[in-house]
């Protein structure tokens, strides 16, 4: 007979408690629709207003928009050409990688800082460590023309020779693998 107890009891507490929590999920099934209800009304009253966002913008520095990977084939005095590969990264860090048309296919790598001038739309590459500082033209978004040492634009029939074009405007391109 005490086992029989012992089970019914067990029992009986069970159903207890599963009533009790069948009781309890209804309750939070309505609380929660409830709440998505209200997120349904708060965005469909956000969406009716006409609302002039412009105040409150921010100013967007272009030079933090200008950046991407741009590829080309420069000339070269003593091989068939250089091939350039210029990553303009975020904050205006920049990776230039250059590898000569010779018979050694060693890569060459040069880090540093670039600046912006949006008014003489130049690019200029500072490197960390002591070397030639590298001048571009902004021929537009997509476009880098290599500038003279004094940073004089070349003569027009040079310029398509030291052009940089951005990876996203040219169809086909030889990659460097880092």
């Amino acid at each position: 007979m005490q086992p029989l107890k012992k089970q019914l009891k067990q029992t009986l507490t069970l159903v207890f408690f599963g009533a009790l929590l069948s009781a309890y999920q209804p309750a939070m099934a309505k609380t929660d629709l409830e709440a998505q209800e209200s997120f349904l009304r708060a965005r469909v009253n956000s969406h009716q207003q006409e609302t002039d966002h412009s105040a409150h913008v921010t100013p967007i520095d272009k030079s933090l928009e200008f950046h991407g990977v741009f590829y080309g084939y420069l000339p070269c005095n003593d091989c068939n050409g250089i091939k350039a590969t210029l990553s303009l990264k975020q904050n205006n860090n920049y990776l230039l990688v250059t590898q000569p048309a010779r018979e050694s296919s060693r890569e060459f790598y040069e880090k540093g800082k670039y600046s912006w001038d949006d008014e003489n739309r130049t690019v200029v590459l500072t490197p960390n460590k002591e070397s030639t500082v590298h001048q571009y033209h902004i021929e537009n978004e997509g476009t880098l023309i290599q500038l003279n040492s004094d940073g004089a634009r070349m003569p027009s029939e040079l310029a398509e020779r030291y052009t940089l074009r951005r990876s996203d405007t040219v169809k086909s391109r030889e990659v460097h693998i880092h």
